[in-house]
Parts: C-alpha cells; sequence; structure tokens
C-alpha cells in the first residue's frame, strides 16, 4: 500500500464503530481516497445516516452491518455477512471505557468491556487477515490509545484493554512484515466525541482534546505511508505516550491516577 499514491482506492473498508466520533471520520477519510465500505455498529438508524451523508459526498458504495460486537452472536453476524467478500482494509475502532474504581464497576460492563474492546477486536482480525495476506495487500488498523502505555487508575480495565489492543497489533506487524498487508495501531488521547458521556462523563481529560477528525488524519496518513507499527495523534500525545520510559512505574501510576480522578 505504500507504493500506492491512492491507497485506498478500489479498496473495501470495514469499520467497526462507525456511527460516531473516530470511526465515523475514518470511515469519512478512506471513501475521500476512493474506498467502498462496509459500516458497523449498533445503531441501525444513525449507520443509515453516516452511510447516505458518505456515499452522496463521495459517490462510493457504503453498505450498513447493525451488530452488537460485545455479544458473540454480533460478531459471528458480521464475519457471516461478509462471507466471500474481499475485504481490504479492517478497521477495528469500536470500543468502550467506563469511568470508576474498578470495584464499583457494574459486572455487566466488565464483560462487555473485554468483548468488545479485545475479544471482538481480535475475531474480526484472524477473520479477514488470512485473505489479505493470502491476496498480498490489504490492512488492519486497530484504535488502540495513550492510555495503553500506562495503567490508568480509575479507568483500569479500559486501559488494560488498549495496553492489549496495542501489543497484539504491534505483534502482528513483525509478523506480517514483507507480505504486502499494512498493520497499524492507531493511538489516540483525548478526543472530542461521545466516548466520555458514555464512560460515565465527569470532568476529566478536558483540556486539549483533539477532534475525531483530526485523529483519523494522521491514523490515515500514517496507515498509508506503511511505516512502524505504532502512530500517536498530536505532538503533546505523543510527549506524554513515551513518559513511562523516563518516570519509574509507581510514580507514573500515581501520576495517571492524578489526570483521571
Amino acid at each position: 500500500m505504500a507504493r500506492n499514491p491512492e491507497p485506498f482506492r478500489g479498496r473495501l473498508a470495514l469499520v467497526t464503530g462507525a456511527s460516531g466520533g473516530i470511526g465515523e471520520s475514518l470511515a469519512e477519510g478512506l471513501a475521500a481516497g476512493g474506498a467502498d465500505l462496509v459500516l458497523v455498529a449498533r445503531s441501525a438508524d444513525k449507520l443509515d445516516a453516516v452511510a447516505s451523508g458518505i456515499h452522496a459526498r463521495h459517490g462510493v458504495r457504503v453498505r450498513v452491518l447493525p451488530a452488537d460486537l460485545a455479544t458473540a452472536d454480533g460478531v459471528d453476524e458480521v464475519i457471516t455477512a461478509l462471507d466471500g467478500t474481499r475485504v481490504d482494509v479492517l478497521i477495528a475502532n469500536a470500543g468502550v471505557g467506563w469511568h470508576g474504581t474498578f470495584a464499583e464497576q457494574p459486572e455487566d460492563g466488565i464483560v462487555q468491556q473485554i468483548a468488545l474492546n479485545e475479544t471482538a477486536l481480535v475475531r474480526l482480525t484472524r477473520a479477514f487477515l488470512p485473505g489479505m495476506l493470502a491476496r498480498g495487500v490489504g490492512g488492519v488498523m486497530t484504535v488502540a490509545s495513550t492510555a495503553a502505555f500506562q495503567p490508568t487508575p480509575h479507568m483500569a480495565l479500559y486501559g488494560a484493554t488498549k495496553a492489549f489492543v496495542l501489543s497484539f497489533t504491534e505483534a502482528l506487524w513483525q509478523e506480517t512484515r514483507g507480505q504486502g498487508v499494512r498493520v497499524l495501531a492507531l493511538c489516540p488521547g483525548p478526543t472530542a466525541t461521545g466516548f466520555f458521556d458514555a464512560a460515565g462523563g465527569g470532568s476529566f481529560l478536558e483540556g486539549g482534546r483533539q477532534s475525531a477528525e483530526e485523529v483519523a488524519r494522521v491514523g490515515l496518513r500514517a496507515f498509508a505511508r506503511a511505516g512502524g507499527p505504532t502512530v500517536v495523534s498530536g505532538a503533546r500525545n505523543a510527549v506524554l505516550a513515551s513518559a513511562h520510559r523516563f518516570v519509574p512505574r509507581g510514580l507514573m501510576t500515581r501520576m495517571s491516577a492524578m489526570v483521571m480522578e
């Protein structure tokens, strides 16, 4: 993909969590680059609105697959619906977080975070990556987070799931090198989306939030360039994400707790 000046034109991209926020902006950027789309999220109404707008602006084909990827049945529905379809690009963006102490988090929220942030992402990657490798073209972008680089007290499970995503993606990057397939972990910092409301609201991480469009531009540019396995969106976020290299872990965890609380 790196040698192609139009790496997305004529490709089919599957985007999860596409009904808003970073997922919608990534879908918009892919369509602007000429990619046809399959959009996945829970809300059929929101997906239909996003699909209609993208088609009107860019003229690409857009298919919607409403599904709850936090359930095994939802993941099965997407994989079955696309059986026999050539998926060139997987954008594994769907994710959820919860703000508060772990001991107070409802058990169903714990199960949902692990199922959506980790299990669905792994299953979809396993479903579509082998075909990309067989064809020698395409790629997988996962959306991790700057929370992946250090413990995140008060969002302990969310940070841990994103650390999993980062480690998994970087390992796949090495396994697939030289085979024509791009693997990238996009790591946004705080972003102005509905994520914080869904996580329980509050006034944490309000300063310096990027827009979803800014994050998507960084991710798609890095994906097309085919460089390293990870890109952090924003210079300030990149500096903060590297702080764990220089600060003792105990101190890093206490500092993280002050920010997240």
